[in-house]
């Protein structure tokens, strides 16, 4: 069923687009991280194309061992090894960027913004595992696919958890996504790191209070989302001193999911806000 594997990628790759206006100046340029299982193709299939159209400078990149679709394994990667490539591009950009991440994407933007780099100029945070982790997804799992996830403990395996496009459905999109879309966005998923997960659980959580206060936030979470739930979206929000926004008839990926558009346009508008302050 699998095509062979290319070799694996040891470092992040990225992925920038020119936009055709000439308004790219009046915005920081953005850099776009990819959750568990993802790729930069889940921001490539719409998300930043649209940005990009809108005159925004918008980067995305695969992180370390990411970018090979399928059920194999990929090494250890601590989430310090993807914050660190994070770090590594925001620092070649000539201009500050803001850093935005979703899911686990959004826990490695929370690390490296404890880091205080200089280039920083923003984060935004879609969906974003909290900064108390993710036990909240943990105890989900357990009570609604207990066996299989205790599977993907056992082997350490998590790509268990996202095998087929009805699992990927059920935890990533709202339950009206038709079946053609939901298997398209199926097809690109691949396993995660172990290591990630447990860093993720309680090895290398957030630490707010290290944040620069003044930094600015834009956290957003789905009002169907059933990995992180509006509860948690409003705790991260308040942990960074913001009040999250949550979008109505959306589930987990904000970037793909029906309702894109919105959450894309909205973003775009905050974006300009940065600018004006």
């Amino acid at each position: 069923m699998w095509r062979p594997r290319r070799r694996r990628q040891q470092r992040a790759q990225s992925r920038c687009a020119v936009p055709p206006e000439a308004t790219a100046a009046s915005t920081p340029p953005v850099l776009l991280v990819h959750g568990a299982w993802h790729g930069a193709w889940c921001w490539e299939r719409q998300f930043a194309p649209w940005l990009r159209q809108q005159g925004h400078v918008v980067e995305t990149l695969d992180l370390p061992g990411h970018g090979h679709p399928g059920p194999q394994r990929i090494a250890l990667y601590p989430v310090r090894a993807y914050v660190d490539a994070v770090a590594a591009r925001l620092a070649q950009s000539p201009r500050p960027m803001v850093v935005a991440g979703h899911s686990m994407g959004g826990f490695v933007v929370q690390k490296l913004m404890e880091r205080r780099p200089a280039k920083l100029a923003g984060a935004a945070l879609f969906a974003s595992v909290p900064p108390q982790g993710v036990l909240g997804v943990v105890l989900h799992l357990l009570r609604s696919r207990p066996l299989d996830f205790l599977r993907s403990v056992t082997r350490l395996d998590l790509y268990h958890l996202v095998r087929t496009p009805q699992f990927a459905q059920a935890l990533f999109y709202n339950a009206g996504l038709d079946a053609k879309t939901v298997e398209a966005y199926w097809q690109p998923l691949q396993n995660e790191s172990f290591r990630a997960f447990l860093d993720m659980l309680v090895l290398d959580l957030p630490r707010s209070r290290r944040v620069d206060p003044a930094l600015p936030n834009w956290i957003v979470g789905g009002e169907l989302d059933r990995i992180f739930p509006p509860a948690e979206v409003r705790a991260t929000a308040k942990a960074y001193g913001v009040e999250a926004k949550l979008y109505s008839g959306m589930a987990h990926n904000l970037m793909l999911d029906r309702g894109w558009e919105t959450v894309a346009a909205d973003f775009s508008s905050w974006l300009h806000g940065i600018r004006k302050k």
